[in-house]
């Protein structure tokens, strides 16, 4: 498994706070999320509102591509949303990073 794969899922599994295993490929942790979101779907549906609000999951976007695929597994198609938008955070996290986290003490401010 790359580094970047274990690094995603060890995000998507600290995120959403549940205790789900590191798996050696990608597809399948993809396939674990969406069992763990099935499983939310049909037991604890508030817990999954709560953790797609949480995860900043647009309501709008899964709406959208809820409806459009409506013969789709509903949650493989969260799961793939929830992956996205983790990696749009790492991305994010890497691109602002501050380069100079070297700096002595006294010359931050």
């Amino acid at each position: 498994m790359k580094q970047e794969e274990q690094e995603i899922q060890q995000q998507v599994i600290s995120a959403i706070n549940a205790e789900l295993p590191l798996q050696n490929t990608f597809q399948l942790f993809r396939n674990t999320l969406a069992g763990y979101i099935n499983r939310l779907i049909t037991d604890d549906f508030e817990k999954l509102v709560r953790l797609l609000y949480r995860l900043d999951i647009s309501e709008k976007k899964l709406k959208a591509l809820l409806a459009s695929k409506a013969d789709a597994d509903s949650g493989t198609l969260i799961a793939d949303l929830i992956i996205e938008r983790q990696i749009q955070k790492i991305q994010s996290r890497k691109q602002y990073s501050q380069p100079g986290e070297n700096i002595p003490t006294e010359d931050k401010w």
